[in-house]
Parts: structure tokens; C-alpha cells; sequence
């Protein structure tokens, strides 16, 4: 007898759906599996049906070297990872992001529209197992988490209309076999995040609790993504969009549920989850959601014994010294984000250098940087953001990390009123969101709206040890603005979108960094993708 059964499998991270098939007598009691027709999920269980097409985030932002984390910092002006005697050339790897010179076959591309697009199946395949009937939900609650799942669908297609543009848009996964997606315009993957976040909204939760952390399953988070999109909307379609990114931003302003904390650096705390700053995480755990790898990325080897790490760092994502030198020395973004000075382990004893010319020598890093081909141990300031707890794993973080946050919801807005004309009311957000980091001293934290119309303190031009050249920076409209941005949320993945939308990105040298053509504005689709899908043509 052929019979086809499906089951519901309960995992740790969620459930996986099997369908499966045999030719032979199968007995209808299973102690092992939930059989789906006799399955209905109580409102406990929601986050369980959901959680596999959340977890593709995780993949998405730190996926090895070469996920969207490092991609939209070293290919930017505050992060690079240069040749280290201890590693990092990489046939090129990394230089090549720092250079602009990638090609169709750089893994970042290739990494960056997989994982992105594995998220976008899962969140697929579980609409099409609710609406379908495959997982059988109470009328009360389908609408409410049909809505979140598009709202998470919407994340990573923004994501891809964020860093290639022209991408298909697949909203089905009941897909006949062997096919093959039309590649949609940006405005149109654009047009369609739109959609699919506000029609979203009417059916989501107004609570902010551990019942909507780190999810799309209420009102707060995505307005905050919508206004995130809104916010670049002149990028992504031509049309700028400022009062809509400022209704969004006041959607979770009034709603009284955020604030900023007291101290920048607790927002990025090993155990952050209780923030009242965070709107949107992607959360990770030393043991049960590991992959969160920035401590193991940026600090040295030798930085070890500074925490009591259960293993060592491997140094490679270093500060572009041209980015120090923009913060005022007072700022506590500055004393407390980076790693720079003498390093000790956590006895008090001076670390010394173990590697190239320098060893024996004092572990000093120094804001100094020789180029993007070679560099020593004690080259450049590291990040310190985000907590290193003692006695932790550097490559299996335990902090989540806040994608959305309340200062962001405060920048954007700020930037749309300066953008339209009210540059008096843009210094008051910034001054709110600056006043934590010059705790004592009121007027290093306020700014006026006549400054944040001035020229970005960033000195432009290559600076290494080949070369060294001076660019004018007086074409860069609300230059003080985009150094704002970047003092606020260095090392957080910001800075290539801020550049791009600021008209910076692809006109402007850094360290060893030189434009290299307004096309490098987005990546070019992955060659493996070309290869199988023949209806895709090629990003300028």
C-alpha cells in the first residue's frame, strides 16, 4: 500500500517538517513524530512554528568570514581587515572588498545572496504549510502570524534590494519543478518590501516583552524596518521618501515602549536581551545559537589572556586610523567601543607581541595603520562595542545583536527633518542620542542644527605607506551629519548603506582605497547564480 503521511518533528531550534513516503503498512500511532492532522498549535507554540526561518538571520549576518556584518564594513571607511603576519591575505580576499575590486566570484557576494535567500525559502515554506492546511492554526491567530512571517520575508529582501539591487522576487514555495525566477527591477523589490510590511502591521501586537523580542510579531519592530527602507528609498527606487521614514519613526517613538539606555555600551552587553533600547536583535548564545564571532575577528591572539578566553583571537578586522581621528577624545564612543593602548591579561601583566618583527615587544595598538597589504600586531584600534564576558568563547558570542535600535529611530528621524528643512529639530534628536557619550558636560553634547549642515571632519584621500593624498570633503551634503551616524554606530554594519545614501561610497579614498566606478554601489550578482539562472543578467 503506498501511503503519504506527513510529520511534524519538534527540534530544539523550532520545527522541521518532514514529508515522507513507503510502500508498505505503517501504523498510526507515533511516539517519536506529531502527525500534522492531529496537530493544532496553541498560541505557546508560535514561536516554535516560526523559529526555523528566524535562524537564517544568524547565517545571513556572520556567515564565516564573509557575511553581511563584515561585508558592509570592510567595504567602507571605518573597518578593513589588512595583511597580518599571522594571516588574512587570503588570495586577496579582503582587500579586494576594501579596494572595491570584487568580482562575480567573491565568496562575499556569493555567501551574502545564498544565506539570504535560504531565509526567504524558510519563511516561504512556512506560510505555504499554514495557509495550505499542513499546519493546521486557530483562526485567531493565522492572520497574526502569516503577518510576521512576511514581515521577516521583508527583512531579507531587504537586505538583497540593499546590496544587489535587481533581485527575483519568490513569494511561493510551491514551485514546480525546474523552476526558474524573473529578475525583478530594485524599485520593484522595493515596492514589494513596502507592501509587504504595511499591509502587514494592522494584524501585529502592540506588546514589547520577551513574547516579541527579537521578532517581527509586533507593531514596533516593523515600523522600525519600514522606516529603515523609507529611509533609503531615493536609493532603492528614486523617489526620496522622508516624511514616510518619519511616520514610521514616530510610530515607535510614541509608543512609549524604547528608550535609550543611560550608557552606550549596555546596549551591547553579553546578556542584552534585556534592553529597552533594542527594537529588533538578532540573538545568539555561547551554547544554543553560536556564531556571533566578532571578539575572534578583531582582537589579537594575545588578547586571550586579557579575558580569559576559552580560545584565541585571530586579529584580522582592525579601525582605519582615519576614522579615530574624527572622535572627539572626550567621547565615551570612543574610550569605551575600542581596544587601544597597552594590553594586559586579566592578572595585570603587560601582553607582549607573539608574532612578525615586533615579537617580545609591548602589545601597544597604536591608531596607526601601514596599508592594506602589511601590517603588524600592534596595527590599529580593535573593537571593544560589544562585551567580551571573561571567560568566554570569542568565535560564540553570547550578546545579541541589535540590528534596530532606539537611537537608530531617533538618527533617521533626525535625518529626514534635517534633509527637509527643520535642521533645528534634527540637533535636538542628536543631541539626546549624543548626551550619554559626554556624560558632565552638556556642551560637548549638544549640537546645533548649522553644524549638522557642515563639512564631515573624516579627512578624505589614501593614507599609507606607498601613498598619501588630501580630497576635498565640502561636497558632501550634511557632512556632519554622516560623521554623527558613523561616532554612533561604528562596527554595528551601518556605514556602507550611510555612505551610499550620502554619495560618498563611491567617490571618496581611504587608507588604500580608491574609487573605483559608481557601479560598485551594489555587488554584482554571484556567477553561480548566472550559471543557473539564465533569466538573470548581470548588475552593471
Amino acid at each position: 500500500m503506498n501511503t503519504t503521511r506527513k510529520y511534524i518533528s519538534i527540534l530544539a531550534s523550532g520545527l522541521v517538517f518532514l514529508s515522507m513516503q513507503a510502500c508498505t503498512k505503517l501504523e498510526d500511532e507515533s511516539f517519536t513524530d506529531i502527525i500534522a492532522s492531529s496537530y493544532v498549535p496553541g498560541k505557546d507554540d508560535i514561536g516554535s512554528l516560526v523559529a526555523p526561518a528566524y535562524a537564517n538571520w544568524r547565517d545571513v549576518l556572520m556567515s564565516n568570514a564573509t557575511g553581511y556584518y563584515i561585508t558592509q564594513e570592510i567595504a567602507a571607511d571605518q573597518l578593513a581587515v589588512p595583511a597580518k603576519p599571522y594571516g588574512f591575505v587570503d588570495g586577496g580576499l579582503h582587500r579586494r572588498m576594501h579596494e572595491h575590486k570584487w568580482t562575480p566570484e567573491q565568496a562575499h557576494c556569493q555567501d551574502l545572496w545564498t544565506k539570504t535567500y535560504a531565509g526567504v525559502t524558510n519563511c516561504n515554506r512556512v506560510i505555504y504549510q499554514i495557509e495550505s492546511g499542513a499546519i493546521p492554526t486557530e483562526e485567531a491567530t493565522k492572520a497574526s502570524i502569516l503577518a510576521e512571517l512576511k514581515v521577516l520575508r521583508a527583512s531579507y529582501y531587504f537586505v538583497l534590494c540593499d546590496n544587489f539591487g535587481n533581485v527575483p522576487i519568490v513569494d511561493r514555495f510551491d514551485v514546480p519543478e525546474g523552476f526558474l525566477p524573473d529578475q525583478n527591477t530594485r524599485k520593484e523589490v522595493y515596492d514589494f518590501i513596502v507592501s509587504e510590511i504595511t499591509s502587514s502591521i494592522p494584524a501585529l501586537s502592540e506588546n514589547s516583552d520577551v513574547s516579541t523580542y527579537a521578532r517581527f510579531n509586533n507593531k514596533w519592530s516593523a515600523n522600525a524596518l519600514l522606516a529603515k527602507v523609507y529611509l533609503n528609498a531615493q536609493v532603492y527606487s528614486g523617489q526620496a521618501e522622508w516624511a514616510r521614514c518619519i511616520q514610521a519613526c514616530d510610530a515607535v517613538i510614541s509608543s512609549g515602549k524604547f528608550s535609550l539606555e543611560a550608557v552606550q555600551k549596555d546596549v551591547f552587553k553579553a546578556q542584552n536581551q534585556n534592553s529597552k533600547e533594542i527594537v529588533w536583535a538578532v540573538p545568539h548564545d555561547e551554547v544554543y545559537a553560536g556564531g556571533f564571532y566578532l571578539a575572534a575577528w578583531t582582537m589579537s591572539p594575545q588578547n586571550q589572556f586579557t579575558y580569559g578566553a576559552k580560545s584565541g583571537g585571530y586579529g584580522g578586522l582592525n579601525a582605519i586610523p582615519q576614522f579615530i581621528d574624527t572622535f572627539h577624545p572626550e567621547d565615551k564612543r570612543l574610550t569605551d567601543g575600542w581596544m587601544m593602548g597597552q594590553q594586559y591579561a586579566a592578572n595585570g601583566e603587560p601582553l607582549k607581541c607573539a608574532y612578525g618583527v615586533l615579537i617580545g615587544q609591548p602589545l601597544v595598538y597604536v591608531n596607526e595603520c601601514p596599508g592594506i597589504d602589511s601590517t603588524q600586531e600592534i596595527h590599529s584600534y580593535r573593537i571593544n562595542k560589544f562585551e567580551i564576558a571573561q571567560n568566554s568563547s570569542p568565535n560564540n558570542m553570547d550578546n545579541d545583536f541589535p540590528f534596530l535600535r532606539y537611537a537608530d529611530i531617533l538618527m533617521m528621524k533626525a535625518e529626514c527633518l534635517l534633509r527637509t528643512g527643520d535642521a533645528d529639530g534634527a540637533a535636538a534628536l542628536v543631541t539626546q542620542v549624543r548626551q550619554r557619550s559626554f556624560p558632565g558636560n552638556a556642551s560637548l553634547a549638544a549640537v546645533t542644527g548649522a553644524q549638522l549642515q557642515g563639512n564631515t571632519s573624516y579627512k578624505y584621500g589614501l593614507k599609507n605607506h606607498f601613498t598619501t593624498t588630501t580630497e576635498p570633503v565640502n561636497d558632501i551634503t550634511y557632512g556632519r551629519f554622516l560623521d554623527e551616524l558613523g561616532w554612533e554606530f561604528a562596527a554595528e554594519a551601518h556605514r556602507r548603506q550611510d555612505m551610499i545614501r550620502f554619495g560618498v561610497f563611491t567617490k571618496k579614498s581611504w587608507l588604500s582605497h580608491s574609487p573605483n566606478g559608481d557601479n560598485r554601489s551594489i555587488f554584482p550578482i554571484p556567477l553561480q547564480e548566472l550559471n543557473k539562472n539564465p533569466k538573470l543578467k548581470q548588475n552593471p
